[in-house]
């Protein structure tokens, strides 16, 4: 036993109280190393989503592509119980090499954010019959990153016994991941591997406003040929019907939660998304392991857009893992510039907003009275 705890223990026995709380962890203090195994592994739906099926999916009656895109994944995920590897993920001795697919080999679920194609995402995985080890689950920068921790080749390797590659916020945002993402893809249909991504983008215009994608438009098109997109359209489910955000709190408030919330950090949100840069996107998801909420101080507009491109990715990991979000400051619609909402990621920073906005929601009963 260290000396701290026994100095704990002894002043509870002593009568004159229970020990004080355990002062709350640091995001900034973080950087985690994140073996390719557990890239590989936690290729799956998140804690969010690990429960989502298509009969838990409520779609909006006045949407009708709603409850088209709910048939659609039905059928498509029925369509994928044919005998395609063996049980260890690799093919057959015997087995002959799939013929080269007629048409799209993939779904492509576009729509605006907070219509549920995350949601309907998962739900898919779950539905197609073939066991875990044969399916992935996996957002566009976590297969990017896989590509850079397992070497292109062995990636195809790895994924190319699989059932299923289900890709979430299918972004391209810069010229060397579409020609990356572009030949992957490619391998994988070839070695019968079927493809299902979300993204607000869709793919024959992913890359627009970016980059130049003109320069690059035929390996565009070559992937927008993978896939049969299906649009969803809608209004945002995370705030339709239920209550507004609740307003930042003061930095004083917020303190003192996450001094009397277990499991707790506590972060000067300048200070982290500095921190931010020093992490890889990949590892965000590791960087809030264990942690119960995120409590932040001083939230102010993020400074530039690579910054902003950060703080999305941060957000979605939150909100995969269900970590509420409390914060003072300014409130979560007023990070990103005017500029940056009119731009060509306006998308992802809606979604991190209504992400963000959400966890708030979620984090408010942290605070006392």
């Amino acid at each position: 036993m260290s000396s701290s705890t026994q100095s704990s223990s002894a002043h509870g026995a002593s009568g004159h109280g229970p020990a004080a709380p355990a002062a709350p962890q640091s995001l900034c203090a973080r950087e985690p190393h994140v073996p390719a195994e557990r890239l590989v592994a936690e290729m799956v739906p998140p804690p969010r989503f690990a429960s989502a099926r298509f009969d838990t999916y409520i779609p909006d009656p006045n949407q009708p592509s709603q409850t088209q895109a709910v048939e659609v994944l039905g059928s498509f995920a029925a369509g994928l119980g044919g005998a395609h590897s063996s049980g260890s993920g690799k093919r057959k001795w015997f087995a002959k090499k799939p013929a080269a697919p007629t048409g799209p080999r993939g779904v492509y679920l576009d729509g605006g954010y907070g219509v549920g194609k995350t949601h309907l995402l998962a739900s898919l995985w779950h539905a197609t019959p073939a066991e875990p080890a044969l399916k992935a689950f996996g957002t566009f920068v976590e297969l990017t990153n896989l590509v850079g921790a397992l070497g292109f080749q062995q990636t195809v390797k790895t994924l190319g016994g699989h059932r299923l590659l289900c890709i979430d916020e299918f972004e391209l945002d810069d010229p060397g991941d579409t020609v990356l993402v572009s030949s992957l893809l490619a391998r994988l249909v070839e070695s019968g591997v079927a493809l299902a991504a979300t993204s607000n983008t869709l793919p024959g215009k992913l890359g627009e406003g970016r980059f130049a994608a003109v320069d690059f438009l035929r390996e565009i098109q070559g992937l927008s040929a993978h896939f049969r997109p299906l649009r969803i359209d809608g209004e945002d489910y995370r705030h339709r019907g239920l209550p507004e955000a609740p307003p930042p709190f003061s930095d004083e408030q917020v303190t003192e939660a996450a001094y009397a919330t277990e499991g707790a950090s506590l972060d000067d949100f300048p200070h982290l998304l500095e921190h931010l840069a020093r992490v890889h996107p990949s590892r965000y998801g590791a960087l809030t392991d264990d942690l119960t909420a995120v409590c932040l101080t001083d939230v102010s507009a993020v400074p530039d857009q690579s910054t902003a491109l950060r703080l999305v990715v941060l957000a979605d990991r939150l909100y995969d893992r269900e970590i509420p979000v409390l914060a003072a400051g300014e409130p979560f619609d007023k990070l990103f510039s005017e500029e940056m909402l009119n731009g060509g990621y306006r998308k992802k920073y809606f979604r991190a907003i209504s992400r963000l906005t959400a966890l708030a929601r979620d984090a408010k009963g942290l605070v006392r009275g």
